[in-house]
């Protein structure tokens, strides 16, 4: 006796029976199939969104990185570092400085490869009388930025012998441009450079190059401060810059002035600090919601699957009792049990496989459209050859396994009993 014969003929003479089987292992299959999908779209859904977060993240940070520059820059030196006897009240009130520092100290700054401050730069300062313009001003002589210090970029332009640079109120008033000659305090020079408006004493100082201004103010080889820039690793921490500053100038005393451009720079960088912590929760989020999707999934599935196989087994019940016949006058023409057994679980095996097709198929559909809708976006690439070789694997035990008890009926029935009903 042929087995899949004999199988083919039963299947198309009790077709409605195998298709109702066949459409419950397909549920059950398409469920799981439509779970696991419904997983890879969050999954994939979630590589997207935190790739983006991330670009934006980046972006976000450089544009911060380039604003907090910027406003530095704008905010300028914001770190004086004075003589130890200096005092304050006269440095605040009239710009008057009481107490001098060796040119040559500057050196030792450039040369510690401090952390916490760059742009160092030298300077002699003194409120003094502008006698051909009849004015008080600020002097300020400076040389360039120090080289050895941790500099990028120049935040101000050397002054070349000879030349002078103005602030606002100075060339305003005067009528000066780049390019003007002028006199101060009996010396020639050359407009350099005109600042804009900044609201501030810069308006009423003139920079000249520090030789000159330490030759007209009888300073030889003198400052009386240096400037700075605090890095942004130490923000708002200026007891740490005083340890630093202290260790290689130990007599000398640390202002720093800006607060308010600092804690706007501060503000900024917290912004970039929130970003990054808004990529950590939107992960923690995406988390959580697959978790949450992953125990209803771990509830749903079994169910399905329970009453898919109840429902095999109900049906290959009905199709043991309608063969009672037909297995009795197979046992009386000499078919052993165990070709009876095999019988049965062909045909389980054949629903398990058209189930399992039909549910890996449709389930990824399900699954892949309801995850793209509750994601309210576009993913592809989900489908997975793993998916085929499970629903082959899976749908054909869970058949056989339903159909076990009435093919174990079958297979015990006595042919002679069976034979004598009919």
């Amino acid at each position: 006796m042929n087995i899949w014969r004999v199988v083919w003929k039963e299947i198309l003479h009790r077709w409605v029976n195998f298709a109702l089987a066949a459409m419950s292992v397909a549920v059950a299959v398409g469920c799981l199939i439509g779970a696991m999908t419904l997983m890879d779209v969050h999954d994939l859904r979630t590589r997207q969104i935190l790739h983006v977060r991330q670009a934006e993240m980046q972006r976000t940070s450089a544009e911060l990185e380039d604003s907090i520059r910027k406003a530095m820059l704008r905010l300028g030196f914001n770190i004086v570092i004075l003589p130890e006897d200096q005092k304050l009240d006269d440095w605040y009130s009239d710009d008057y400085a009481s107490s001098y520092m060796s040119q040559d100290t500057v050196q030792l700054l450039a040369r510690s490869k401090m952390v916490t401050i760059q742009h160092v730069l030298p300077c002699l300062q003194e409120k003094v009388k502008w006698p051909e313009a009849k004015r008080t001003i600020i002097l300020v002589g400076t040389t360039g930025e120090i080289p050895g210090t941790t500099v990028k970029k120049a935040m101000v332009q050397t002054i070349a012998p000879g030349k002078i640079v103005l602030g606002f109120e100075l060339h305003d008033s005067l009528g000066l441009k780049v390019g003007d000659k002028v006199t101060l305090m009996g010396r020639p020079f050359t407009v350099q450079q005109c600042h804009p408006m900044r609201g501030n004493k810069d308006d009423i100082t003139a920079w000249i190059e520090l030789s000159a201004a330490q030759d007209m103010l009888n300073k030889k080889g003198l400052i009386n401060a240096i400037l700075a820039l605090e890095c942004q690793c130490a923000w708002a921490d200026l007891p740490r810059v005083r340890e630093e500053i202290a260790k290689v100038l130990p007599h000398t005393q640390i202002i720093e002035r800006g607060s308010e451009a600092l804690a706007r720079a501060e503000a900024r960088r917290r912004v970039g600090e929130e970003v990054q912590a808004s990529l950590v929760r939107e992960e923690a989020n995406r988390a959580q919601l697959r978790s949450e999707r992953e125990r209803l999934a771990a509830i749903l599935v079994p169910l399905v699957m329970l009453a898919s196989g109840i429902w095999v087994a109900v049906l290959a019940m009905t199709n043991v009792r309608d063969r009672r016949s037909e297995i009795g006058i197979l046992r009386a023409i000499g078919v052993n049990s165990g070709r009876i057994l095999l019988l049965f679980l062909s045909r389980a095996a054949i629903i398990g496989l058209v189930g399992g097709a039909i549910g890996c198929v449709a389930g990824w559909i399900c699954g892949w459209r309801i995850g793209v809708g509750m994601e309210q976006t576009y993913v592809s690439g989900t489908w997975r050859m793993d998916y085929v070789v499970l629903s082959l694997v899976v749908a054909p035990v869970l058949s056989a396994l339903s159909c076990w008890i009435p093919a174990m009926l079958a297979w015990r029935q006595d042919p002679a009993a069976i034979l004598q009903e009919g």
